[in-house]
This record gives C-alpha cells, sequence and structure tokens, in this order.
C-alpha cells in the first residue's frame, strides 16, 4: 500500500463573492484535522468580521491581503505569512486593485460551522 496521496482535482468551494477557493485536503477529502487550500481574493473582496476555533496559517503568493486582528489591521505582501490563532477576532479583505494569490492552512481544518462568521 502506498504511503502517499496525490491531489490531482481540488474541491472548488462554491461562491459568491468573487473568491476562488481550491480546498486541496481538509473535510472534503475526509480530513477535519487539517485544510490547505488555494484562494485568489479579487480586488474589492472583503468577508465579515469571524472570531474562529481554529488557527489559521497564510502565505502570500501574489498581491497583498489585509488582516483586521483584535482591533489591529495588518497587510501582507508576496513572500510574508501569518498565523492567526483561534479565538481572534479576524476580517480578511483586499481592498486592493490587484488579485491576491495566497495559500491557507487551518488546523483543524476549516468548516463553516467553526469559523463563527458575524453577520
Amino acid at each position: 500500500m502506498k504511503k502517499y496521496k496525490i491531489q490531482k482535482s481540488p474541491f472548488i468551494v462554491p461562491t459568491t463573492d468573487g473568491k476562488l477557493i481550491e480546498e486541496h485536503w481538509g473535510n472534503s477529502t475526509n480530513n477535519s484535522d487539517i485544510s490547505i487550500a488555494h484562494m485568489v481574493a479579487p480586488p474589492g473582496w472583503s468577508e465579515p468580521h469571524q472570531t474562529p476555533q481554529f488557527d489559521e496559517f497564510t502565505i502570500i503568493v501574489s498581491g497583498k491581503k489585509q488582516f483586521e486582528i483584535d482591533g489591529e489591521t495588518v497587510i501582507l505582501e508576496k513572500g510574508q505569512s501569518i498565523l492567526v490563532e483561534k479565538g481572534a477576532r479576524v476580517r480578511y479583505s483586499n481592498p486592493f486593485t490587484e488579485p491576491c494569490e495566497y495559500i491557507a492552512i487551518c488546523l483543524p481544518a476549516f468548516s463553516i460551522e467553526l469559523v463563527n462568521r458575524e453577520e
């Protein structure tokens, strides 16, 4: 039995805000311990504040992404990364003119039940 798996067709998460989410590993592959996703946030994209019950690591591949974390604004650029710990109140956005491509890793895996988005 092989001790590896290759992901050739990540799960495309349906969105209504123009954001591309390709989940390579996570709940879509029956792995609730971790999720790994490739994402592209279009210019002007944002989502509501949330208080996730998971740690989220983000690595910026291109563009810039804005993080509002417990009242502090952080902007990351290509080549930078961040860990937002579970329990932090965070809002993700791309208020810039270029798309932002990034990799997100969540421990445990991202799920709508654990994200706690505000209305």
